[in-house]
């Protein structure tokens, strides 16, 4: 899914408004992680397994529909466009090798328990926020910078990157594909 040229589609002002959904929608997966890992481990510290099995249900189920759905909508249309450019080929390596770290762990938090499942979780935060500060800090603003790319039409239609309210608002809805 290569962009078009930017002669054509590229706008500063969609662009700063879409990096500012993706950025937002990033701060809030970001919280909502740190809740539902803070959960588990509160949980596994006091020995409550009723809590711990539901708050590793609530937080499998999350990453599940939410965090990985997320990488992957990433790896289509947000990193296919700088990937072919020398300038972002190494970052967006990097970043999608992480997701494989991601995915991996969250295959590790579903089959794990008490003090594992609480170390997973935390290596899953962890490794979230650098990734999320990498794409709002490095990725995000090269798109932006880069005169042939467009991060609006990048993440257009995507709710799983932008939100469901900045989708939506574009009249995009659900349409986008990975």
């Amino acid at each position: 899914m290569d962009q078009p040229a930017a002669s054509t589609n590229k706008n500063a002002d969609e662009d700063a408004e879409a990096l500012a959904a993706v950025e937002h929608h990033h701060a809030g997966m970001l919280k909502r992680l740190r809740a539902l890992t803070a959960t588990l481990v509160r949980a596994v510290r006091t020995g409550d397994t009723v809590a711990e099995h539901d708050a590793h249900e609530v937080l499998v189920e999350w990453c599940e529909t939410d965090l990985v759905p997320h990488a992957l909508a990433e790896e289509g249309p947000l990193y296919s466009a700088p990937r072919n450019l020398p300038q972002g080929k190494l970052l967006v390596e990097g970043m999608l090798a992480e997701h494989q770290v991601i995915v991996g762990l969250v295959e590790e938090l579903r089959g794990s328990t008490g003090v594992d499942a609480a170390v997973a979780a935390g290596s899953i935060r962890s490794i979230f926020a650098l990734h999320v500060e990498k794409e709002n800090r490095l990725l995000m603003p090269f798109i932006v910078a880069s005169p042939e790319l467009s991060l609006a039409r990048a993440v257009e239609g995507l709710h799983e990157l932008v939100g469901e309210t900045h989708a939506h608002r574009h009249g995009t809805g659900h349409g986008g594909s990975v």
